[in-house]
């Protein structure tokens, strides 16, 4: 076998590792699907008749020829909210990797696997495919609700697939950059509350309520961080509205984080010192 095949068996190794803690500790996975579904259904049903009303003729232009149609507030709040929802589920996906992260580094498990005969880079792929498994789960799983509570698309496969896509790219970037949290973290703790800010970028952006519609000083910032073309490219792409150059800038911020965060982590499993026992 080449190295090239080892690296690979050894990465289908550690997945198959970070599944199985899937199924051994299943409230981990139930709280991070958990959490954005308490989001959707508090901002669609709490708040959705008032901020569907409130945004009324600029949620129908910029939702597409497919939601005129719609006339009651919250269901065509749905269809604003979901993308960002979408983005909350994989953020959420992503904190809890750099936990895990932090308890193979602090429990001393890591040090092990750096004294056995595996591909290196086949740990943290392990972690990352497992995240990734996660993230796509909770994508599924915000999409069939939105779906029984009003969602509605007119996209066609190609756009769902283009838009499922972004998504994807978008949690390897998040993915990469919680492990090598996880990675530098000095605790457990620690770990857990570094990435709390990618929880608040889905609403400091576009997520539940048009930049437009915000003050200056925030309304610039959303126009700039990462989440915001995302979410409006995710959210042309389901209900038929412009995307303009969202698209674009979103693969552009997601490959950059990605490679950035991926050579971060690389540097960190190779160098920290780990904890002695």
């Amino acid at each position: 076998m080449t190295s090239l095949n080892y690296g690979l068996a050894d990465s289908a190794t550690m997945l198959r590792r970070n599944l199985r803690h899937m199924q051994r500790y299943p409230s981990l996975t139930a709280m991070i699907l958990g959490i954005p579904v308490i989001f959707l259904l508090i901002f669609v049903y709490v708040f959705g008749g008032t901020l569907g009303a409130g945004l009324g003729a600029g949620l129908g232009a910029g939702l597409g020829a497919g939601l005129r149609h719609v006339g009651d507030s919250r269901a065509a709040y749905v269809s604003y909210v979901t993308p960002g929802i979408l983005l909350l589920t994989i953020a959420a996906a992503a904190q809890a990797t750099a936990v895990t992260v932090a308890m193979d580094m602090t429990t001393g498990i890591i040090a092990r696997f750096r004294t056995m005969a595996i591909a290196r880079a086949s740990v943290l792929t392990g972690h990352v495919l497992g995240s990734m498994i996660q993230s796509l789960l909770g994508v599924g799983v915000i999409i069939g609700l939105a779906f029984l509570i009003g969602f509605r698309s007119g996209a066609s496969l190609l756009a769902w697939l283009a838009a499922v896509g972004l998504l994807a790219l978008a949690a390897l970037a998040l993915t990469w950059l919680t492990v090598a949290m996880g990675l530098v973290a000095k605790s457990v703790e620690t770990a857990s509350n570094t990435p709390m800010f990618l929880m608040l970028l889905p609403f400091l952006g576009s997520g539940f309520v048009p930049t437009s519609s915000l003050p200056a000083g925030l309304r610039w910032f959303a126009g700039y961080q990462p989440f915001t073309p995302v979410t409006e490219a995710v959210r042309g792409l389901l209900t038929g509205g412009a995307i303009g150059d969202n698209a674009a800038i979103a693969i552009a911020w997601s490959v950059g984080v990605t490679l950035a965060s991926y050579l971060w982590a690389r540097h960190a499993y190779n160098t920290r010192p780990l904890p002695v026992r």
